[in-house]
């Protein structure tokens, strides 16, 4: 067994972690983004898959990477959990369809309302207490995920027609386009940054750069917030129009 994960604020490395460590204590999990995951990848026959449901689809990132690399998912078998902040339907499902086409065998799905990270949107916030709730909360379903796939008989949340229809009417149908392409829509307010290279650092898709000691974005933001999160001036936004809080799964275990 292998896990691989996109993670922006944490939330589904954490779980992929979790869920494999309970499964085999010898087990390795990998970022989308570490060149070695495609070769555990290679030598695995079971991979946990593990990502942030976005609008109620998959981040663009993550779907390049199953796509780019399709062939090494020929005759896997695989399991998906599913992290999102509030809803989701087919989480699951909807990766699991594409590994589905690249020739791997879904055998389960997992579901886990974690921490929202959407830093700029005050709709969206909870208490600290309820966001360490829902951690535990998460904790308990893996270690119950990994005890039902030990036997055989593995949970399957996001899989199936019924949760497919709830993921698409629930939100891909309105909300679905703004994950088919790369954003352009970050914003970095120039009176708040301080060039201090933090946001450079951690954008997995290397869409922001340091010039004449600003930030500067472009048009390849994947929406993953680790940007937005970690700024010390607070001075990006996506969604919202300032931040209201930043998130990490640090705070919350």
């Amino acid at each position: 067994m292998v896990g691989i994960y996109f993670s922006g604020t944490g939330n589904s490395k954490y779980a992929a972690q979790l869920f494999c460590k309970e499964y085999d204590s010898e087990s390795e999990t990998y970022s989308i983004e570490d060149s070695e995951a495609l070769t555990a990848a290679t030598d695995a026959d079971l991979i946990i898959f593990a990502y942030p449901v976005q609008f109620s689809t998959v981040p663009k990132i993550m779907r390049d990477y199953i796509t780019d690399h399709n062939e090494l998912w020929m005759n896997k078998k695989v399991f998906i959990i599913a992290t999102m902040g509030l809803f989701s339907g087919d989480g699951s499902g909807l990766l699991g369809r594409l590994l589905q086409s690249c020739g791997a065998t879904v055998i389960g799905g997992l579901h886990l309302k974690m921490p929202d990270s959407i830093a700029d949107e005050k709709a969206l916030k909870r208490p600290l207490e309820k966001n360490r709730e829902l951690v535990k909360q998460a904790d308990r379903k893996i270690k119950e995920s990994v005890k039902r796939l030990k036997a055989g008989n593995p949970t399957r949340e996001g899989i199936g027609v019924l949760y497919r229809l709830a993921g698409f009417f629930g939100q891909r149908a309105y909300f679905g386009h703004k994950t088919a392409r790369y954003s352009s829509k970050l914003k970095i307010d120039n009176d708040k940054c301080i060039g201090c290279g933090i946001c450079e650092k951690l954008c997995p898709m290397k869409n922001i750069s340091i010039k004449e000691q600003k930030a500067v974005s472009s048009d390849s933001c994947t929406m993953c917030y680790r940007c937005i999160n970690k700024c010390p001036g607070q001075a990006i936004t996506l969604l919202g129009k300032r931040v209201v809080e930043q998130c990490g799964i640090e705070k919350y275990i």
